[in-house]
């Protein structure tokens, strides 16, 4: 057969992500030969497809519901004829296949999946766990992989390892080192990929034959996930198919791919045809994961286990279309969960969280300022409902609006009408007169429109709540949000500080969001239209004067950039711990026809040069509650020096 011509790496391939396919190939029972044949064609398909890992169900060389005639010595050595045949059918293919059938090792019959790579067997796993009640007994043809006392099989005169402890590594493909589970191995107390990943594997595969009941399919879907989760894993699930299907049990083909608690994508059930999943799995992701888990770190150890390594070569093809959803707004609940309890669940993380600070102080007023923009308008919803958690009156609401000379009649409009909507007090205190007196205080010209111009206004307004609560007995509810802690989009000492920050752990997609969850949820017979006014607003400080016509001449977003970039940004940066090349590269995927290359680079360029600027901001933050798996507070999720001076964007 003539050697097919690899293609270089694809991008995808060297930021990280490994294409992996499960696959339920159109079986014909008891038929080696022809099993062969169709697993060869499927294989070298997925390997034009980019995919690395190709896994096939248990027992699939002869099919898993042979029962008896797994003791024919015709069929066993069918099945050994058959798995050389597809090592050399498949010689060229830079690709793992994984495949199974029955071995008989010293007198003792096996169930074990074969490993192959570039025409040879790797290595040999047997099943460690055998079922052996209802429709399942394993046990009367198998033995499990505790029995066995060889380590190594002389296969068609080489010796191929064997055994449950091994692990399989990729030299030339980072990331790829692979531990092989069966079937009921999954099912079990501590399967035995909970071992395998503490040894170091990142990806998972189980061949499986698991039959089909009702209820059965999301129990499935559940175990598949969680096992990746737990394991910082990628796990590769492949089921036998509707071929299978005899007697009294049906077979459905289902094919999983899961990476670390997501279920990446599944394959339809009940076909005769064969069916596959392929997702690309992001195993630079689990790296990452496992250098911040200590828990995992402290459990790892490969005493026992043994590495067997081996070269793919370049990928077939250069597909850099990636295999898996990109959202472009990560905080955003996604269409195929229930976003109202994910909202429901946030609201009352940020309110206990209040509460508790409220109930601590003892504090007699939860005072606020409200400038009719988003992440106040977010941070009076909370506090109302804190207020309430508390024990405290509906009284103890003490919200302030401060205009100033680039308040917008909209926002202020809206400031006043919430309040009156909520029932609650609203305190009107303009900071034009004390600025003005204080800018000639420390002799600056208004007609100098820079950062002392602006800081000097949200100082004024920080001092008035400060004061205020000092006056009420109370403490003040900063408003700031995570997107602009990322930033530093605040000012020191301004809305900087406060007693307790309610939105720091809620970055600025989501901020709008939650609003709009409030506007149709809880808050929609009292406030619902002016809430979704309040969405629709433009971002903006309010700190430069209005122009002649009453316009803004002040959008943040102008200035410093889309926050969805940003929270984009973040989320990859933090969460997962990619550098500037993937993060743009992901962006562009997940952005495409709306920000081209250029825009990307140029505001990511400047996400990490103001994330790394305003570390100081972040170092001296106020309490607030986590929210989400990134949060910026230097007490638990984020420490970095304040003074750091390298290049986070090379």
């Amino acid at each position: 057969m003539q050697q097919e011509s690899p293609s270089p790496t694809s991008t995808r391939e060297r930021l990280g992500f490994v294409r992996v396919a499960s696959v339920s190939p159109e079986l014909v029972l008891g038929d080696v030969s022809k099993n062969v044949a169709i697993l060869a064609k499927e294989a070298r398909s997925l390997a034009h497809r980019g995919c690395r890992l190709v896994v096939f169900p248990e027992l699939s060389l002869t099919g898993y519901s042979c029962a008896d005639l797994f003791h024919t010595e015709a069929l066993r050595a069918a099945a050994v004829r058959g798995l050389s045949e597809l090592a050399q059918a498949t010689h060229d293919l830079p690709t793992v296949l994984i495949v199974g059938l029955p071995l008989l090792v010293q007198d003792r019959l096996y169930n074990v999946a074969a490993v192959l790579a570039k025409g040879r067997v790797l290595g040999l796993v047997p099943k460690t766990f055998l079922p052996n009640s209802s429709e399942f007994y394993e046990r009367r043809w198998f033995s499990p992989a505790h029995t066995l006392n060889a380590s190594t099989v002389c296969l068609n005169g080489a010796d191929v390892p064997v055994g449950a402890e091994l692990l399989f590594e990729a030299l030339d493909v980072p990331g790829i080192v692979l531990g092989v589970e069966i079937c009921e191995d999954l099912w079990t107390v501590i399967p035995p990929s909970s071992h395998l990943a503490l040894a170091g594997a990142t990806l998972l595969a189980n061949p499986s034959a698991s039959t089909e009941v009702l209820g059965k399919a999301p129990y499935r879907r559940h175990l598949v996930a969680q096992q990746s989760a737990r394991c910082l894993a990628a796990y590769v699930y492949a089921g036998a198919g509707a071929g299978e299907s005899s007697t009294d049990v049906v077979y459905s083909g289902h094919c999983l791919v899961a990476e670390n608690g997501i279920l990446l994508g599944e394959s339809e059930r009940f076909a005769f045809e064969t069916r596959s999943a392929v997702k690309d799995v992001d195993v630079q992701h689990l790296a990452h994961d496992r250098l911040k888990s200590a828990s995992f770190r402290d459990e790892a150890g490969s005493i026992g286990f043994r590495r067997i390594v081996f070269d793919l070569g370049s990928a077939l093809g250069n597909d850099d279309k990636l295999l898996r959803t990109i959202t472009p707004h990560p905080f955003v609940p996604s269409a195929k969960v229930d976003r109202a309890a994910v909202c429901e669940e946030i609201f009352a993380i940020q309110a206990t969280g209040l509460a508790r600070r409220l109930k601590q102080a003892r504090a007699k007023t939860a005072v606020l300022g409200l400038s009719g923009g988003l992440d106040s308008t977010l941070a009076l919803l909370v506090m109302m409902e804190a207020i309430k958690r508390a024990g405290m009156p509906q009284s103890a609401a003490l919200t302030i609006t401060m205009p100033g000379f680039g308040t917008t009649t909209r926002t202020k409009g809206n400031a006043e009408k919430l309040a009156e909507a909520l029932n609650i007090e609203l305190r009107t205190i303009s900071i034009n007169e004390a600025v003005h007196q204080h800018f000639a205080d420390i002799g600056h010209s208004e007609t100098q429109q820079d950062a002392t111009y602006e800081n000097s206004q949200a100082r004024e307004r920080t001092q008035i709540l400060m004061d205020i609560a000092n006056k009420t007995g109370g403490i003040v509810v900063g408003t700031g949000d995570l997107s602009e802690a990322a930033l530093g989009w605040c000012t020191f000492n301004g809305d900087h500080m406060s007693m307790y920050h309610v939105n720091s752990g809620v970055p600025k997609t989501l901020v709008r969001y939650l609003i709009e969850w409030c506007a149709e949820g809880p808050f929609a017979d009292k406030a619902g239209a002016i809430l979704r006014d309040i969405a629709d607003t433009p971002i903006t400080p309010e700190l430069l004067p209005l122009a002649a016509d009453a316009s803004l001449r002040q959008k943040t977003e102008d200035t410093i950039g889309p926050y969805e970039l940003h929270d984009f940004f973040l989320f990859h940066f933090v969460r997962h711990g990619s550098g500037a090349e993937k993060i743009r590269w992901l962006a562009a995927q997940a952005f495409v026809g709306k920000y081209d290359d250029e825009t990307i680079a140029k505001w990511l360029a400047l996400f990490f040069k103001r994330f790394a600027q305003n570390q100081f901001k972040r170092s001296s933050v106020p309490d607030g509650p986590k929210v989400g798996s990134v949060a910026l507070s230097p007490r638990g999720d984020w420490r970095m020096p304040s003074d750091y001076a390298g290049d986070l964007n090379s």
